[in-house]
């Protein structure tokens, strides 16, 4: 129920700094995206913000899918600099707010669970967790206090409206239930094929402006984010080396990067939706390198959507590293 997708669309934006990319890397990126048979946004650039940023679709919102959990991440970590939160504290988990998924809802069954912020942190970045990203959302004052966050870094072109309890619930038309739990067997009761759906895109919820990113301003949310303009540096190098832990999706951006290459990201897979967002290190002095892919809108098979980000991420660092984006 947690597999997304991919896209096509050309028109690389001019950049914003920097000179202009080559008309070649322009039409490698559209080629790159054609198997997609979507939509594909790309937003790309040197972290230390020099040379040329590469944007595909940058402007145009994608669904985000489990990748809003940075931000998620990023207002707890705000709130834990500001001394609202500890990462010690613990923070119990009833079995009402379980959302399928990896982790806490796989393996605890009652009520009894406690969890600390350090912990659940862990578990919605490095697994993609859906239940501990709930209890942060919440934690954190709800998905209006975590767009407000996002505004706060000045950043527009990303909201996020529900918790991921709320947004699967509407994605699969789920029944209102006291729990997610209920609210799922209950439609697995009333429609046994509904996880048949969970590859597929939906005009409905693809046009939904809620829960949805442009790959430009999770580009700069990213960039806020590692180079320490949100956070304290304490909290900044924590979720750095979180992200870096990540285990999903690695076949998309790390799929066709040189085996031990550096990438601290989370990715997000939904209907008919699939990204990756995260910071690549190019190897000796090349620097590291934003990137921010986003698929929607494909019935391609899930692997074919996989490949379109692993290509163009690894067109991507080549440029970067020997390119005309070389530093």
């Amino acid at each position: 129920m947690r597999r997304l997708i991919t896209a096509l669309a050309l028109g690389l934006a001019t950049p914003a700094f920097g000179a202009e990319p080559p008309q070649a890397l322009q039409a490698e990126l559209g080629h790159l995206a054609e198997p997609a048979a979507g939509v594909v946004g790309v937003a790309a650039w040197r972290l230390n913000a020099s040379g040329p940023r590469i944007l595909l679709n940058a402007d145009q919102a994608f669904p985000m899918a489990s990748t809003f959990k940075v931000a998620v991440a990023g207002k707890i970590l705000s709130d834990v600099d500001g001394g609202k939160l500890s990462l010690g504290q613990q923070v119990p988990v009833p079995h009402a707010m379980m959302v399928e998924s990896e982790g806490l809802a796989s393996t605890f069954h009652y009520d009894g669970v406690s969890v600390s912020v350090r912990n659940l942190l862990e578990l919605m970045l490095t697994v993609s967790d859906n239940t501990a990203t709930d209890v942060l959302t919440k934690l954190a004052g709800g998905p209006a206090a975590v767009t407000a966050w996002v505004r706060g870094q000045g950043v527009d072109g990303l909201r996020v409206d529900r918790d991921t309890a709320g947004l699967i619930r509407d994605f699969y038309g789920l029944p209102p239930g006291p729990s997610f739990p209920d609210s799922l067997a209950a439609g697995l009761k009333a429609n046994p094929k509904l996880e048949e759906i969970g590859d597929k895109p939906d005009p409905k919820f693809d046009n939904d402006p809620r829960d949805t990113a442009t790959p430009l301003a999770m580009g700069t949310l990213l960039q806020r984010i590692f180079t320490g303009k949100a956070l304290s540096a304490a909290s900044t190098t924590l979720l750095t080396e979180i992200m870096k832990r990540n285990t999903t999706g690695k076949a998309r951006i790390r799929g066709r990067l040189p085996e031990g290459t550096e990438v601290a990201e989370k990715t997000g897979t939904i209907g008919g939706s699939l990204n990756n967002v995260g910071l690549v290190t190019l190897p000796g002095n090349g620097g590291k390198v934003i990137m921010a892919i986003f698929v929607k809108e494909s019935r391609k098979p899930f692997e074919d959507r996989e490949r379109v980000i692993a290509d163009i991420a690894r067109a991507l660092y080549d440029y970067y590293l020997f390119g005309d984006g070389a530093q």
